[in-house]
């Protein structure tokens, strides 16, 4: 098969796949699962133009679907849309060779509000990288799908000069300031704290999306999710002179909440650490094992996270 033949038939899975994904709403599921009438559905969608309401809400509200009903359609929903966005991951990482690769292309804009010094700039190359939540990982420079990811550098570049930014960038040099030179699990700890402090408002209320990354200046200035706390603390980490090597977004599954989750890794000489605004303190990713890691990344790369072969991870049923 040449490559051009691999490329389009790898552009008409992830398409099929990309459909799947898209018609699995929550309404259509209710439908499919006899939970709700075609009727119905057009009449709680037309409802919702109205007030603007969540859908599953309104049909709580309106007692057109009982609660346990709502949340089992969500959970398989959830489920369906991960199977189908794990799959297009192994796509992406099969077609590798067809695709250029991007790593370098996104800018280094932590670097240009950094307080690093001499001092504390003079971390040495990782030597290993410990296993994260005991996974094995597979590695792609090609960061060209993770557009959240690029898109937010880019938003953070307008930003830093523009007025407003550039307020919030100040307050938060100050507070980053006397945190300089420390050791990296002392600053680790400090940044953590300071992030922690900002409020969690989801991406649904905060920017009427399902799934947004902000920028630190965005989330500084409106609080925000999961994701954007460790963003926060990998950006802070970075103008604090911490190496990309030593720092990972990580996209995980909260196995106790059955929810996905995004927390910061932070490689040490020996271990990883995970900042996360679900616990308070910073820990050993060997210490926390109701996490499932699905990938992390930085400017440099991005890892696919997989049980090492012979191991079995907990069933999803």
């Amino acid at each position: 098969m040449s490559a051009g033949d691999s490329h389009k038939q790898k552009g008409g899975m992830l398409t099929k796949l990309k459909v799947l994904f898209e018609k699995n709403r929550l309404g259509e599921l209710l439908v499919l699962k006899g939970l709700l009438t075609p009727h119905e559905l057009r009449q709680a969608l037309a409802y919702q133009k109205i007030d603007g309401t969540h859908l599953g809400r309104l049909l709580v509200q309106r007692q057109m679907v009982s609660r346990r009903n709502l949340y089992g359609a969500l959970t398989q929903q959830f489920t369906i849309r991960c199977l189908t966005w794990l799959a297009t991951i192994f796509l992406l990482f099969s077609s590798m060779g067809v695709k250029s690769a991007r790593a370098g292309s996104i800018r280094d804009v932590p670097a240009q509000i950094s307080l690093a010094s001499a001092a504390n700039s003079a971390f040495a190359p990782v030597g290993h990288y410990a296993p994260l939540f005991g996974t094995s990982e597979k590695t792609s420079t090609n960061l060209g799908p993770f557009t959240k990811w690029s898109g937010m550098f880019a938003r953070f570049e307008r930003a830093i000069h523009e007025t407003h930014g550039q307020g919030i960038i100040k307050q938060w040099q100050d507070n980053l300031g006397d945190m300089q030179g420390l050791p990296l699990e002392d600053m680790a700890r400090r940044v953590n704290d300071l992030i922690n402090k900002q409020d969690y408002i989801v991406d649904s209320r905060n920017w009427g999306q399902s799934d947004y990354w902000a920028t630190p200046i965005e989330f500084f200035s409106r609080g925000g999710d999961c994701e954007d706390f460790a963003i926060a603390k990998y950006t802070s980490l970075r103008a604090l002179g911490v190496p990309e090597d030593r720092l990972r977004i990580t996209i995980l599954q909260d196995e106790q909440k059955d929810i996905p989750h995004a927390v910061l890794a932070v490689y040490t000489d020996d271990d990883v650490l995970i900042l996360d605004n679900q616990i308070k303190s910073v820990r050993s990713s060997s210490s926390i094992d109701h996490y499932r890691p699905i990938f992390s990344i930085n400017r440099n790369a991005w890892w696919l996270h997989t049980a090492p072969k012979g191991t079995v991870l907990a069933s999803a049923q």
